[in-house]
Formats: C-alpha cells, sequence, structure tokens
C-alpha cells in the first residue's frame, strides 16, 4: 500500500500537519483552524444511480446541494456511498474522508467535484485518519490528483 507522505514528499508537495482528537463533521472540526491555516472543507462520497462515484471537496462554510451537485455530471441525484462503499473504494473510514483517499481507489473508480472558491488557498483536509490534518496549497491538491490520473471536475 502506498504512503500518502511519500507520494507527497515525490511530488514536492508542501504541507503543514496537526494532530488532534477525532472529529467526524465539519462542525466537530471548527477548532482545528485555530491550530493550521486553511479554509475548512467538507468532503461528501457521492454515489449516482449506475453506481458511478464521487468525491465533493467543498468550503465548509456552504450547504451541498446535492442535486445541484448531480447535475454538475449530467445526473439526475446523487446518494450518500455507504460505509462498506467507502472502505472498499478509497479505504476509508466514516469522519476521515478526505480526497488524499484516492491514493487507495486502485480502479480510479471516484470523479472528484471541487468547489472553485478553493482556489488559490491552503485547503485543511485529512491525512486519510480524522486524527490528523492537512495544510497544503490548492494547486498542490491538484497535482496530488492529476498524479493518480483522476478526473475532476472543478464548480
Amino acid at each position: 500500500m502506498m504512503n500518502i507522505y511519500d507520494v507527497l514528499n515525490e511530488l514536492n508537495i508542501n504541507y503543514e500537519e496537526v494532530e488532534h482528537k477525532q472529529v467526524f463533521s465539519a462542525e466537530e472540526s471548527q477548532h482545528i483552524k485555530n491550530l493550521i491555516k486553511g479554509i475548512g472543507c467538507k468532503n461528501l462520497f457521492l454515489k449516482d444511480k449506475e453506481n458511478k462515484y464521487y468525491l465533493c471537496l467543498i468550503s465548509d462554510e456552504k450547504k451541498a446541494n446535492l442535486k445541484e451537485l448531480a447535475k454538475l455530471v449530467d445526473k439526475k441525484h446523487f446518494t450518500f456511498a455507504t460505509e462498506v462503499e467507502l472502505k472498499n473504494i478509497l479505504n476509508l473510514s466514516i469522519g476521515s474522508v478526505t480526497p488524499l483517499g484516492i491514493i487507495n481507489d486502485k480502479e480510479n473508480k471516484v470523479k472528484l467535484l471541487i468547489d472553485k472558491d478553493l482556489e488559490n488557498n491552503k485547503i485543511l483536509m485529512h491525512s486519510n485518519v480524522n486524527t490528523k490534518t492537512l495544510s497544503m496549497e490548492y494547486k498542490d491538491l491538484i497535482k496530488f490528483i492529476d498524479y493518480f490520473k483522476h478526473k475532476y471536475v472543478i464548480f
């Protein structure tokens, strides 16, 4: 299994990291912004009726409109993927969803939907566990996504 830190170092991606108590939602993680610089993200693992998977990243200050998100990829609606699907595809558990989880998506099943308001900012995300948060530049996240050849839509 690949190690996130090895990949970040290989790609010359600078990041800061902070350890904290377990968090399971964007609301619970608000205090982390006092520990490390960046915009908090909600990470939603979604699927459509054909069982195609999407990981949506939006600023934690926004509400996600699943119907509008589905329209971005010409779908009628999304539902949340199950805990089992999350584990099987991204090898993540609830509360630790992160775009860095694509490191475990060997079959490239997940397409990312990324809030344009995150551009040109440092963004906060878990490092595949919900007890650590990384801060990295948006452009470096895109570099990471491109490295794993995942498709993404910026909205």
